[in-house]
């Protein structure tokens, strides 16, 4: 019967290890589905900044475009004056001699 006793004492123990162990895997599993689901998150976040991000750069993309085009009109207008103001002094140049 001191047998008996003994052999149970050894299950208990094996028993004992294998919850053990059990335990443990079951934390290092719950910390990888959580550092998983921090992952998952980050990722959202960055997609969410990509994505604000590249509205925001075509927005300054289309506002480049309307200063150049407003640039190009400013640009053609001076010329046109300035040619205009030449005329103007070519004439007087001419009467006054």
């Amino acid at each position: 019967m001191t047998q008996v006793p003994h052999r149970l004492d050894d299950a208990l123990q094996r028993l004992s290890a294998a919850l053990e162990r059990l335990e443990e895997t079951v934390a290092r599993r719950r910390e990888a589905e959580l550092s998983h689901a921090d992952l998952e998150e980050e990722l959202a976040v960055m997609q969410d900044d990509r994505s604000r991000l590249g509205l925001e750069l075509d927005a300054a993309l289309a506002q480049n475009s309307a200063l150049e085009k407003a640039r190009d009109e400013v640009l053609t207008r001076l010329d046109r004056t300035s040619l205009g103001i030449i005329a103007v002094l070519g004439d007087e140049d001419r009467t006054q001699t």
